[in-house]
């Protein structure tokens, strides 16, 4: 038999889905996306470098920084996983040391991550304010529209 998460085995029937977070979603995009541009850049500087900087350098900290990158979306849901993501960024940022077009990527990236989790924010607070509205009438009214 299959082992059950401890999400599944604690549902009900009628219980409520728990919304999941919106910031949490958009975050994990980017850091995604991040993750394959940091793996590309880094075939790219492998090339381009060759023979001036230990290949070795080169792969382990491009391949370190993307497998990093996919790892942090774990995290983020946690109260330094955001934190962590800033810090990602700039490190993002920093590997234009390496390829200097990646200062642009990097600042690009990082404006993306910053509307994603000011966006993901603002509708993850929308939606708390929508379910707690739901339910108010919901109570008022019933589940099925008639007076309770």
């Amino acid at each position: 038999m299959a082992k059950l998460t401890r999400a599944q085995r604690e549902w009900r029937p009628g219980m409520p889905k728990k919304r999941r977070s919106t910031k949490v979603m958009f975050a994990s995009t980017v850091l995604l996306l991040e993750a394959f541009v940091a793996f590309f850049a880094t075939l790219a500087v492998f090339g381009l470098k060759r023979g001036e900087v230990p290949p070795a350098l080169i792969l382990g900290f491009g391949i370190a920084l993307s497998v990093v990158l996919v790892l942090a979306c774990a995290v983020l849901s946690k109260p330094w996983g955001i934190g962590l993501g800033w810090a990602l960024q700039i490190v993002l940022i920093l590997t234009g040391f390496a390829e200097p077009m990646m200062f642009i990527v990097g600042v690009l990236f990082a404006a993306c991550w910053w509307y994603g989790v000011r966006a993901g924010i603002r509708i993850d607070r929308e939606n708390v304010q929508r379910d707690r509205e739901q339910a108010a009438w919901e109570a008022e009214h019933g589940t099925d529209g008639q007076q309770a």
